[in-house]
């Protein structure tokens, strides 16, 4: 199978603020999947540490932790494009769109790191998620790319007029 995005290579910079920062959580993470039917208090506490883990992720990086005290008081970006890869444990065929809750949970705990004030649509474009070449374990990385006020990323506009 081959990689149809190479995060260690992400998108084109922008001069709306630092970045593109590349957020690897640690391989081999339980993950969810939407396919999964797990109680909820397991779901919970998946959610807890996939949040917690991306949180961890971003306060051991010293070049978020640099811009992020050059941002203080405010959060790190007004706007932000997030492009999420998934790094499968095989070759074999999967759909990285499944992984959506082990996304949503990561992008919180770059809320909680102070990346974002918030998650919502107004801050914050995807997370885009791609298929990345294949791990030992698994793995799903965030690059995160701020955003001019205006910038459309992915050609929004076009369809939302």
């Amino acid at each position: 199978m081959t990689a149809l995005f190479e995060s260690e290579v992400p998108a084109a910079t922008t001069a709306a603020g630092p970045g593109p920062f590349v957020i690897a959580l640690p391989a081999g993470m339980d993950l969810l999947n939407s396919n999964q039917r797990l109680h909820r208090q397991q779901q919970a506490r998946l959610i807890a540490k996939l949040r917690d883990t991306a949180f961890e992720t971003v306060s051991e990086s010293p070049s978020l932790m640099d811009a992020l005290a050059a941002a203080k008081p405010g959060p790190l970006f007004q706007r932000a494009h997030i492009l999420g890869v998934l790094h499968p444990r095989s070759k074999t065929r999967c759909d990285p769109a499944n992984w959506y809750p082990s996304f949503k949970a990561a992008v919180d705990g770059l809320v909680d790191a102070g990346l974002f004030e918030d998650d919502d649509h107004t801050r914050v474009v995807g997370p885009d998620m791609r298929l990345g070449h294949v791990v030992t374990r698994g793995q799903l990385v965030l690059v995160v790319r701020g955003l001019a006020a205006d910038e459309d990323p992915l050609g929004y506009r076009a369809v939302t007029r």
